[in-house]
């Protein structure tokens, strides 16, 4: 069945034309004439049965249906020209499109990219944020770092690390204190995280300790944000010493308490099954397993 989409000349000319809210200027940025840019906005609200601009002496202006359609197809022209940009600069070149958890990829990964690079300087490693799983059938994606439990459908896992967060605050929360006392800590705010609601319960169920209020606290999302509050005196947070060691070495932060909480889960590499042969997929792969070997010997 033949789709009902305008033609791409008429959407480039409205879109050119809604944000200028002149088909003067829109010719003039597409250079051709203004009767051209007339034509296509004529042709396309015939098209969408829909008048898109109101006409007058004084010039156009967008009707509200014109407003609205313009802010969806300028979304959806940017989204051709980025997909289109990145096709033509990945012509002969050898791409891996990675999935990571933010704070893990900034912090943990990026400052290691370079020795991949230099290793395998054929190989562009892209990386976009995500910090759930998804299915890879309806992303570009060709492998995945995530956190949890290696359960994810139609994937091969390797297994990083684990996480093994330890309570951190700023060193003026801990005053002259080396460090706090389990009881000192369930006194102080403690900043939640939004993707591990129960590590403060599972911690203090560590230390043999029931605490009412294990779960009360601001949450947020990322390691990176809870970094950042416990910086600033807001409280003490759960967080793997291994994504903090910059804060740390300044003392911007410091371990209030070395019993960390150790879990199940870890940091895992997910390749989907289609793409386990890719030879760049490999070599990412065996270099990442040796730098996490690296970090963590008991891997």
């Amino acid at each position: 069945m033949r789709r009902k989409i305008p033609s791409t000349t008429a959407l480039v000319s409205f879109e050119a034309a809604a944000r200028h809210e002149s088909f003067t200027k829109a010719a003039q940025e597409l250079s051709i004439t203004q009767g051209a840019i007339c034509r296509q906005i004529a042709s396309l609200e015939e098209f969408l049965s829909v008048e898109l601009f109101r006409r007058s002496r004084r010039g156009v202006k967008l009707t509200e249906a014109g407003l609205s359609y313009s802010r969806r197809v300028a979304t959806q022209l940017d989204a051709v020209e980025r997909d289109t940009l990145s096709v033509m600069g990945q012509q002969g070149a050898n791409v891996i499109e990675l999935a990571v958890v933010p704070t893990f990829g900034t912090q943990w990964l990026i400052p290691r990219l370079k020795d991949f690079q230099q290793r395998h300087p054929e190989v562009t490693v892209n990386l976009t944020n995500r910090t759930r799983p998804f299915l890879f059938a309806d992303t570009e994606f060709d492998a995945a770092i995530y956190f949890g439990d290696a359960d994810w459908s139609g994937t091969e896992s390797h297994r990083l690390m684990g996480e093994n967060p330890a309570p951190v605050c700023s060193p003026r929360l801990l005053g002259d204190r080396t460090h706090l006392t389990p009881q000192e800590i369930a006194d102080q705010p403690l900043l939640q995280q939004t993707t591990r609601p129960y590590a403060w319960r599972q911690w203090f169920n560590a230390q043999q300790m029931s605490v009412p209020r294990d779960m009360t606290g601001p949450r947020y999302e990322l390691f990176s944000m809870l970094s950042q509050a416990a910086m600033h005196d807001m409280g003490i947070a759960l967080i793997p010493p291994f994504l903090i060691q910059r804060e740390l070495k300044e003392q911007h932060l410091v371990i209030a308490s070395h019993q960390t909480l150790r879990s199940d889960k870890a940091y895992y590499l997910m390749i989907p099954e289609r793409k386990v042969e890719s030879a760049s997929l490999q070599a990412f792969r065996d270099w990442l397993i040796e730098q996490s070997r690296r970090y963590d010997p008991d891997i």
